[in-house]
């Protein structure tokens, strides 16, 4: 077993018994490394392995906020793999568009927005309405406004793929736009579609918020398809 599975299987058999919770500081480097059976500088590489998963959050100083803190940032991990298989082309945009389907109708589906789910998702929409907005920040405010949906749907897992999707593939969603050869006008059509699948989730019409996200999607797609950058050989 590697150091960092080791501190891992420690930090999940600690947390399954009640003796450590989210937000508890992990014990000092010294007495943590004795506990474990191995040397500082190999708990050093297992934290930073663990610290790049989203497992824990270190920081130097002093104070509550100081040293080694568990956290709860499992979006991390999953938006690390992610980019990794974008970026050896084992996935691509059909697959991310496949994925986004199954995962955006199922949420608008089951989608309870409250007042102030509305509210947040209509203050993006009016920032969205901006015409001089730059296309990555455009980008932003739309994957924010899906995952503000996809969280309604109160399946905390389904928000974590929601957000780890939405961090790996931004840099792919920035390109497939830029490559449009009327932007404008994409982003015209695009926050009429928005407005129309708040309209159908503020009325309590979860099916229909569906099917207009579903067009929403796959028109997209077809859109970003026919002008896609050609990847270099």
């Amino acid at each position: 077993m590697k150091t960092h599975e080791r501190v891992m299987a420690w930090v999940t058999e600690e947390l399954q018994s009640g003796r450590l919770t989210i937000g508890d500081h992990l014990p000092g480097e010294r007495a943590l490394a004795e506990a474990l059976g191995i040397s500082r500088g190999s708990l050093r590489e297992a934290l930073r392995v663990l610290e790049a998963l989203g497992t824990i959050r270190t920081s130097t100083g002093s104070g509550p906020r100081s040293g080694t803190i568990l956290t709860a940032a499992p979006e991390q991990a999953l938006a690390l793999a992610l980019s990794m298989q974008l970026a050896t082309r084992h996935v691509e945009h059909e697959h991310i568009y496949e994925a986004r389907l199954l995962l955006e109708t199922w949420s608008a589906e089951h989608a309870e927005l409250g007042a102030s789910d509305l509210a947040a998702a209509e203050a993006l929409l009016d920032r969205m309405d901006d015409p001089a907005l730059a296309v990555p920040d455009f980008l932003e405010l739309d994957a924010e406004f899906h995952v503000t949906i996809a969280r309604a749907a109160h399946n905390p897992l389904l928000s974590t793929l929601m957000d780890a999707l939405r961090t790996s593939i931004a840099d792919h969603t920035r390109e497939r736009a830029e490559a449009l050869p009327d932007w404008p006008s994409t982003a015209v059509r695009l926050r009429s579609e928005h407005r129309g699948i708040l309209e159908r989730l503020r009325a309590d019409d979860r099916a229909g918020a569906a099917e207009r996200i579903r067009a929403h999607i796959r028109g997209y797609y077809r859109e970003t398809s026919q002008s896609a950058p050609t990847p270099d050989a």
